[in-house]
């Protein structure tokens, strides 16, 4: 998980904008004076509003207020929250500023009575409908049942883990979960699933534990345990649920519901774009608070209050939302509006965020996992009057813009497409050198730090109706088609030949394999990066980590590299950074990246070999089943499953989960197998 600030303090903090007149200046002329303070009050009313930030993010969590709190005056600076270009305004707008503003529309899409829910698109909509109820985002959340659950509850299955053992079974209707040691017992009730394609996850509370019971273990559903790995039709423990940390740092969920603090762990390591954590929350992984914003279909509107950050960088026009209007409307039971917004103190106007940012799927939510209306937004209008097109808009009586609401644009547009994507695939991961994240899920975040996202739409390459499979469905000719449209020159092989200096059609003339090399972790496999780059990148090759040529050439030297990118693109590079990164600029690349610090870029390494089948990497690719990353060793036993074409846990009983006495016992013979299998 990315690191993620301190959430400021429960008091708002005040930013009061500057309204001073300009100084008066001392020239002859004027005239000038006069068009100088012209210049100043129309720059003033255009970009200044008149209203005071209660913080850049609310606290997100539900601690009682103060018992002191503090009531703004009657002349106090309106408080407000403003991320890109979304402002929510929680007092009434002032009129010099309500004179710059329009009401976006009088007909609402973003609050829940307009949300209609997927069953009202079917008859009108049949295949995208039928596409759609298959896709993975339809099935990223749903109640635990026969349709959606697909671990194997039989009772049979067992997972050995940190010297206890995982049981999965059911009672009548209900799915558990149980965990027992001779310290520790755990039982869960399983409510609801988290995903459906490579791996589901199971979200639920805690029936028996260690902990007391008043504990919020037992009240509030949260992500579990473990989790089952489909392919390989077995249980797993979590990951990516957290910072993942080397053995010994790791949190493990199964031992306490709150990370340990004082291992040299940043403890505001769950990002922002998996929602918040905070100190004295004893179990950070609340579903409702750490997970579902992007896993469930809300209504945009109070989304807009859950998370202003992200919803800020996925607005596309510059927009003021009138929170208190809007939580009156479609919240009573948080803020009834029977008293003006102003005097709510600061202190309650943190507690209501928190509220929201609480909000439960099934209680709350549209529908659990992504519906028709998580991108098209409320169709309860559409529905009614199927003459009339849908809008992507976000629009509502509680929204207005500084532009003209008729000259914005409403309808399928790429800039439309991206900022719906970007709604929930937003938000921070480790990074590479270059910038790009070292894991998926911020795909829009990474899209925009390339360099071909203002031309690009997410549906270019992805059909939002249609499911992937398990593996990339698209052929190479289409992803090139994808690139070519923008870039036609590249039309003609010679000249893509001339371009890539490899032969028409190989690997190294496909542009993704080049500019989007597969880099990016995706729990089962690495995937391409989204962030659009070249593979000359400086940032990349000085720093040893994973560049595009040596992720084919991988048993060739980074000297051999620089060589070619010389040759044929006249680049140079930095010596002194190059001969800090590489103890030998000789060395096989490929070899290097295993011995790499960097986590990821062994990962990425691994991946690579198993990829290319590179079975003189062996010997090393064993030496990383003992990783001290757990996702690292996950990797490694696939990489070797892949090149020999068997089962580790099958021939030697390995898996990449066992503590560390376990399976060095374990590598040491399957590392003597493959040396007799050498000679």
């Amino acid at each position: 998980m990315s690191k993620r600030k301190k959430n400021p303090k429960s008091a708002p903090r005040k930013e009061v904008e500057s309204s001073r007149e300009p100084r008066s200046t001392k020239r002859s002329t004027w005239p000038f004076w006069v068009l100088g303070l012209s210049l100043f009050l129309v720059a003033f009313l255009l970009f200044n509003l008149d209203i005071t930030k209660w913080g850049t993010q609310p606290r997100r969590d539900r601690r009682p207020s103060s018992s002191t709190e503090s009531v703004p005056p009657a002349n106090h600076e309106t408080r407000y929250v403003q991320h890109g270009n979304l402002t929510l305004v929680w007092d009434s707008i002032k009129p010099d500023v309500r004179k710059q503003v329009t009401q976006v529309s009088t007909e609402s899409n973003i609050c829940r009575k307009d949300y209609v829910g997927p069953e009202s698109c079917k008859d009108c909509h049949a295949e995208k409908h039928r596409d759609w109820s298959s896709h993975p985002h339809r099935w990223m959340n749903a109640y635990a049942n026969e349709e959606s659950v697909v671990g194997d509850f039989g009772g049979e299955a067992t997972i050995e883990y940190r010297g206890g053992i995982g049981r999965f079974y059911r009672e009548g209707e209900t799915y558990l979960m149980r965990y027992d040691r001779k310290d520790l017992t755990r039982v869960f009730e399983i409510h609801q699933t988290i995903g459906s394609r490579y791996h589901q996850y199971y979200v639920g509370i805690a029936r028996s534990g260690p902990e007391p019971k008043d504990h919020p273990i037992y009240k509030e559903d949260s992500v579990l345990p473990f989790g089952y790995w489909i392919a390989k039709k077995a249980w797993v423990p979590i990951v990516h649920v957290h910072s993942e940390l080397p053995d010994g740092k790791r949190w493990e969920s199964i031992e306490t519901p709150k990370p340990l603090f004082g291992s040299g762990e940043d403890p505001h390591q769950i990002g922002r774009s998996r929602g918040m954590f905070d100190e004295s929350d004893d179990l950070p992984l609340t579903y409702a608070r750490a997970c579902n914003f992007c896993h469930t279909t809300f209504p945009l509107g109070d989304m807009f209050i859950r998370m202003p950050e992200t919803m800020g960088h996925a607005t596309r026009n510059r927009t003021l939302f009138a929170m208190s209007s809007y939580v009156a409307e479609n919240h009573p039971e948080v803020w009834d509006g029977s008293s003006p917004p102003e005097q709510l103190s600061s202190e309650k106007l943190q507690a209501l965020t928190g509220t929201f940012v609480a909000f439960d799927a099934p209680k709350h939510g549209a529908m659990l996992g992504i519906g028709c209306e998580a991108c098209h937004l409320g169709g309860r209008h559409h529905a009614a009057n199927k003459g009339t097109k849908q809008s992507f808009l976000p629009e509502g009586p509680h929204l207005f813009t500084f532009s003209d609401p008729k000259e914005l644009e409403s309808g399928k547009s790429v800039k439309n497409s991206n900022s719906v994507c970007a709604r929930c695939h937003f938000g921070e991961r480790p990074r590479y050198a270059a910038g790009m994240s070292t894991w998926n899920s911020t795909e829009f975040s990474d899209a925009i730090r390339g360099s071909c996202y203002s031309q690009l739409a997410c549906t270019s390459c992805h059909d939002p109706h249609k499911a992937t499979g398990l593996k990339w469905s698209r052929s190479p000719n289409e992803d090139d088609q994808s690139c070519i449209k923008c870039h036609p020159q590249f039309t003609d092989p010679i000249a893509r030949k001339n371009h890539t200096h490899h032969a028409p059609m190989s690997n190294g003339d496909r542009c993704m394999n080049c500019h989007m090399p597969h880099i990016n972790e995706g729990m089962e496999d690495t995937v391409r990066t989204h962030t659009i780059f070249s593979p000359t990148n400086a940032a990349m090759l000085e720093s040893n980590q994973p560049n595009a040529c040596n992720l084919c050439h991988l048993d060739q030297s980074i000297d051999w590299t620089l060589g070619y990118l010389k040759t044929w693109y006249g680049k140079e590079y930095d010596a002194k950074k190059l001969d800090a990164s590489y103890s030998n600029r000789k060395q096989v690349v490929g070899m290097g990246w295993l011995e790499q610090k960097h986590e990821p870029t062994r990962l990425a390494a691994i991946a690579a070999i198993g990829r290319e089948k590179a079975e003189w990497a062996i010997p090393k690719l064993i030496d990383a089943l003992d990783d001290p990353f757990m996702m690292n060793r996950q990797f490694a036993q696939s990489a070797l499953e892949k090149i020999w074409n068997k089962s580790l846990n099958q021939s030697y009983g390995y898996w990449y989960h066992m503590s560390q006495p376990q399976r060095g016992e374990i590598i040491e013979k399957i590392r003597n197998a493959n040396r007799s299998n050498e000679k």
